[in-house]
């Protein structure tokens, strides 16, 4: 596994009635949701890394400080950039920001973790016993 400072994601998403606060349950408007913000900026930070891991790894997300500060209407697009700011171990930290196509609507800082996937399942699925 190589993983260094620097790395770059980029991720876009339509805002559509399937992700505005009202359908997601996160408010009453028809304006892009939060939890599909923080969704888009999570899937940005994965993706960015991915192709550098070992077989049989992956990311979970562990921490998210993220602030939404303007809101996007149905038929715009939202983009989240990802920059990784800091590798500490298994430990990742990236920097958040993400626009639509009038400006900034929010940013922050996303904690994943490097984790073996079948070992994590097997430790999720444990708790049913």
């Amino acid at each position: 596994m190589t993983l260094t400072t620097g790395i770059h994601g980029e991720q876009s998403v339509a805002v559509t009635n399937e992700n505005t606060a009202k359908t997601m349950g996160s408010g009453t408007l028809d304006v892009f949701a939060t939890p599909a913000l923080v969704a888009l900026a999570e899937k940005t930070c994965w993706m960015s890394v991915a192709e550098a891991l070992d077989e049989g790894c992956g990311t979970v997300g562990t921490k998210l400080e993220l602030e939404h500060t303007a809101p996007t209407p149905v038929g715009m697009t939202v983009t989240c950039e990802s920059e990784l700011v800091a590798v500490e171990g298994r430990k990742l930290v990236f920097k958040v920001s993400l626009h639509d196509e009038k400006g900034p609507v929010g940013g922050g800082t996303h904690e994943r973790f490097v984790i073996n996937n079948a070992k994590f399942a097997a430790k999720a699925e444990s708790k049913k016993n």
